[in-house]
């Protein structure tokens, strides 16, 4: 490294020094569709652990599920539409296209990696519920990862809080609302008025989703 380099380097590194840190809450999935869960769930983590903004992180593909045989192929667009509309009158709610952009697999380290090396000053804080905290010892980098981000879990009833990897939790409303019971009631032609926002049900009738 030459000697211009070097201070330029340097430079920067001083520069993100002499900011004061961002905590920023993460809350990743398919959103397929996003419902008043994922919201009270986001809005909670924000509250109880005082963060500065809460980003919802669309996957492109998910890492974690098996055959989606019975799930429908909803565009990106849409869903991510879909999260716009939910989260547009919430200040401290934001929409974080990194996965979507990249394509691919959405793993989550991966993810982080980018996020941390474009935002060095931020703390990012995964919030991932129960059931999927018993599952991290199969993700991807694991020991890697829980030395970049704060892992949240929220507990979920049948779920012990308990876990070899440091987790903070956060007690939440338990809301018995689904992405996949939401679905089905479409495809039943049954109401989902007060299990998403007003605005998400009237996409999902406009554009016709989940009929199929």
């Amino acid at each position: 490294m030459n000697t211009q380099k070097q201070l330029l380097t340097k430079a920067k590194l001083d520069f993100h020094s002499n900011l004061p840190k961002r905590h920023v809450g993460i809350l990743g999935g398919t959103f397929n569709p996003i419902h008043l869960g994922h919201l009270v769930i986001a809005e909670q983590v924000y509250e109880q652990l005082c963060l500065d903004k809460v980003l919802f992180l669309p996957d492109k593909i998910p890492p974690h599920r098996g055959v989606k045989k019975d799930i429908p192929d909803i565009a990106s667009d849409d869903r991510v539409n879909m999260i716009k509309l939910a989260i547009r009158d919430n200040m401290h709610f934001d929409l974080d296209m990194t996965d979507i952009r990249r394509g691919g697999v959405s793993y989550t380290y991966e993810t982080i990696k980018l996020l941390k090396d474009l935002n060095p000053n931020t703390e990012y804080y995964f919030i991932i519920g129960g059931d999927m905290v018993e599952n991290l010892p199969k993700w991807s980098h694991i020991d890697e990862l829980i030395q970049m981000v704060h892992f949240v879990g929220v507990c979920r009833k049948g779920f012990e809080k308990k876990s070899k990897y440091p987790i903070l939790w956060v007690n939440t409303p338990e809301l018995e609302i689904s992405s996949s019971m939401i679905r089905q009631r479409v495809k039943k032609g049954q109401s989902i008025k007060y299990l998403v926002p007003d605005d998400v049900a009237w996409y999902i009738e406009d554009r016709g989703l989940y009929n199929d």
